[in-house]
């Protein structure tokens, strides 16, 4: 007979290092002051066309960009987002969407309808597709990091991302950012057209203080998102309404002491950022 014990392995792993507070050798109120009449926004991670395996990463020279095979981290929060481009322009950078919903329910822009109402959120509005582009925003952060990545997920990727969620927290009954995932790309070709699709794996769960810890963090970054996307919607809501209201507004002639002149009502409009 041969003597055989069970043996239990034990996998340790490295702490997960959530961002640190400010150095204190700058002062938070001189960061503001840099960032005085900017929006901020997050490092915005792309999907290749073509079917490339690779995520375009940001960085601070965009003609020489970074391309990795993966991303590891922590998925603090994610929500519907719609955007719909003037035809011929849904890829080129510099041109913002004509409309956007920042919910996924309400549009800002042309047309500025209820998304679930609006025809180019119908399937048919663009050949088979829609006009209107269906995304899921995720906001990742990186083991280290002090921000967040932002990656847009196409249509295409919605689904597996949906599965995913559903197999690996919600049958489980926990959060998203209790866990730590790794995502990948699969090239996929489909009708001629070769595009990726992200793929996502649970690397591990979080348990005890540094589930804790990630808990707190994650739910503070959750209220200030929130709290920016409303602003955000705000102020589309505003610039809309200023709009329409120049367009809706009868011509009045200026008294100039008996000179006739005709002042400029509106020269320019501010674009909705990308």
């Amino acid at each position: 007979m041969s003597n055989q014990q069970n043996v239990t392995t034990v996998v340790e792993y490295k702490s997960f290092a959530l961002p640190a507070p400010m150095d204190a050798s700058f002062d938070a109120a001189d960061v503001a002051e840099d960032l005085e009449g900017l929006e901020l926004s997050f490092p915005r991670v792309k999907i290749p066309g073509g079917g490339v395996p690779q995520f375009k990463m940001p960085g601070e020279d965009p003609d020489h960009p970074t391309y990795v095979g993966e991303i590891e981290g922590i998925i603090l929060y994610n929500h519907s987002a719609n955007a719909c481009w003037p035809e011929g322009s849904e890829y080129d950078d510099n041109t913002p969407p004509q409309c956007q919903s920042m919910d996924g329910k309400q549009g800002y822009g042309d047309p500025g309808l209820l998304c679930e109402a609006c025809g180019n959120n119908q399937f048919g509005s663009s050949g088979k597709g829609k006009l209107c582009k269906n995304m899921r925003m995720l906001y990742i952060l990186q083991d280290g990091a002090y921000m967040p990545l932002q990656l847009a997920l196409p249509p295409t990727s919605i689904k597996p991302y949906k599965n995913f969620v559903n197999m690996a927290f919600a049958l489980r009954n926990r959060p998203v950012y209790g866990s730590l995932v790794k995502i990948t790309l699969k090239p996929v070709s489909s009708n001629g057209f070769d595009y990726s699709v992200a793929v996502f794996n649970r690397v591990r769960d979080f348990a005890g203080e540094e589930l804790a810890a990630v808990k707190t963090y994650a739910e503070g970054f959750r209220k200030m998102v929130k709290e920016m996307l409303e602003q955000r919607a705000q102020a589309h809501m505003e610039a809309a309404a200023n709009i329409v209201q120049t367009v809706d507004d009868p011509l009045e002639l200026p008294d100039n002491d008996g000179h006739f002149a005709v002042g400029i009502l509106d020269g320019e409009r501010e674009l909705m950022p990308a």
